[in-house]
C-alpha cells in the first residue's frame, strides 16, 4: 500500500486535463443555468418559476466547484477565455478571484493545523483555548459554527466574508470584491424594475440562499465531521491531512452531479490539480484512497456535524457543546 509522496506522486497520472470535456461541462452548465435563470422570470405558472428558481440555486452550486477546479488550474490551466470566464462568475457568484484563490490556496496548505487553519476555513479552537476566552470571543467562534450562520451563508459567509470585509482590509488587492457586490445590488435592482419583487425573489434571492447554504455547509462538513483530526505544526503532513481530516461526502449521483464531485474531497486535498470529472475514478483505481472517513447528507450526519464545536486534544477529537459546558461550570 502505496503512503507519503509515492501515493501522491500515484494521483499525478490522474492530473492531466481533457480540454474538450472542461469546455462542455462549462458550456453546457452554463446553457442550463442561463435557461434556468430565464424560466424565473417568464409569464408561466408560478410552480415552474419556483421549481427554475431551485434548479437555478444548484446549477449556481455545480458552476461554482468547476470554478473552483479552474482556480486551482485542474482544468483548463492555459486557457485564457476561461480564465476570464472564470473571473467574471466569481464575482457574479460573489466569490471574487482575489480572494477565493488566496484563501483557498492558504487553506489547502494548512488543512487540519491547529494554528493558521482559519483563513479560507472555519476556525477551530482548541477546549482549553475556548474555555480560556473572554465570553465576546467565545460568542464570536460559536456564531461562525452556528447552524443559522452556516445556513445563510449567502449573507454571513459570502456578502460580508468574501466581499465587504478582504475589500475593507485590502482595499487595492481586492477591488473585485467591491465589484462583484456592486454587480449583485445592481442585477437585484434590474430584476426588481423588471418583474418587482416576485423577479428579485425568485431570481437572485433564493438561488444565491440555496447555493451558498449548501456551499458553506460543503466547506464545513469537509473538515468538521466524526472522525476527523486535527494537529499541531510540528505533527502536520500533506498526505495525513488530506486522508484523516477531509471527509469524502457519500451523495446520489444527482446531488453528486451538482456538486460536481466535490465529495471525493479527500482525493482532492491529496493533489489538487485532478479535474473534478476524474475522482470517481482515482477512487476506483486507488485502493489506499477506498477506505475514506466519511459523512452524507442524511439529515442525522449534518446533525452530527453540526454539534461539534472544538478539538478537545486529550481525547484527540473534536467535541460538543455538552463538554464546554461541563467545562465552563467546572
Amino acid at each position: 500500500m502505496k503512503t507519503g509522496q509515492e501515493l501522491i506522486l500515484a494521483t499525478k497520472v490522474y492530473a492531466k486535463d481533457d480540454t474538450l470535456r472542461s469546455w462542455w461541462c462549462i458550456l453546457s452548465t452554463s446553457a442550463l443555468l442561463v435557461a434556468a435563470f430565464v424560466g424565473t422570470l417568464l409569464d408561466i405558472p408560478i410552480g415552474l418559476r419556483i421549481a427554475s428558481s431551485l434548479l437555478t440555486g444548484l446549477l449556481i452550486l455545480r458552476f461554482f466547484v468547476i470554478y473552483h477546479d479552474q482556480q486551482h488550474h485542474a482544468i483548463l490551466p492555459r486557457s485564457k477565455a476561461a480564465e476570464g470566464l472564470m473571473r467574471v462568475f466569481g464575482m457574479l457568484s460573489l466569490s471574487a478571484s482575489s480572494v477565493w484563490r488566496s484563501s483557498h490556496n492558504h487553506h489547502h496548505n494548512h488543512n487540519s493545523k491547529l494554528r493558521g487553519a482559519h483563513i479560507g476555513s472555519f476556525p477551530i479552537m482548541t477546549k482549553d483555548q475556548f474555555l480560556k476566552s473572554p465570553p465576546g470571543r467565545r460568542f464570536g467562534y460559536l456564531f461562525i459554527r452556528h447552524p443559522l450562520t452556516i445556513m445563510f451563508g449567502y449573507v454571513f459567509m459570502f456578502i460580508y466574508g468574501m466581499c465587504i470585509n478582504p475589500f475593507l482590509n485590502d482595499p487595492k488587492r481586492h477591488a473585485d470584491c467591491l465589484i462583484s457586490l456592486i454587480l449583485h445590488i445592481a442585477i437585484g435592482i434590474g430584476l426588481y424594475l423588471f418583474g418587482g419583487w416576485t423577479a428579485l425573489i425568485l431570481g437572485q434571492t433564493i438561488p444565491h440562499l440555496i447555493a451558498h447554504s449548501i456551499g458553506s455547509y460543503l466547506f464545513y462538513a469537509q473538515h468538521n465531521f466524526p472522525g476527523v483530526s486535527f494537529s499541531d505544526n510540528a505533527g502536520w503532513t500533506y498526505e495525513k491531512a488530506a486522508l484523516e481530516s477531509s471527509s469524502y461526502l457519500r451523495t446520489s449521483k444527482i446531488m453528486a452531479w451538482f456538486t460536481a464531485n466535490i465529495g471525493y474531497h479527500h482525493i482532492h486535498h491529496l493533489n489538487a490539480k485532478i479535474p473534478f470529472y476524474r475522482l470517481p475514478e482515482v477512487l476506483r483505481e486507488l485502493p489506499e484512497l477506498q477506505a475514506p472517513k466519511t459523512t452524507s447528507l442524511l439529515p442525522w450526519d449534518i446533525a452530527r456535524c453540526l454539534s461539534l464545536k472544538v478539538w478537545d486534544v486529550e481525547a484527540q477529537k473534536m467535541v460538543g457543546m455538552r463538554d464546554l459546558k461541563s467545562g465552563l461550570k467546572a
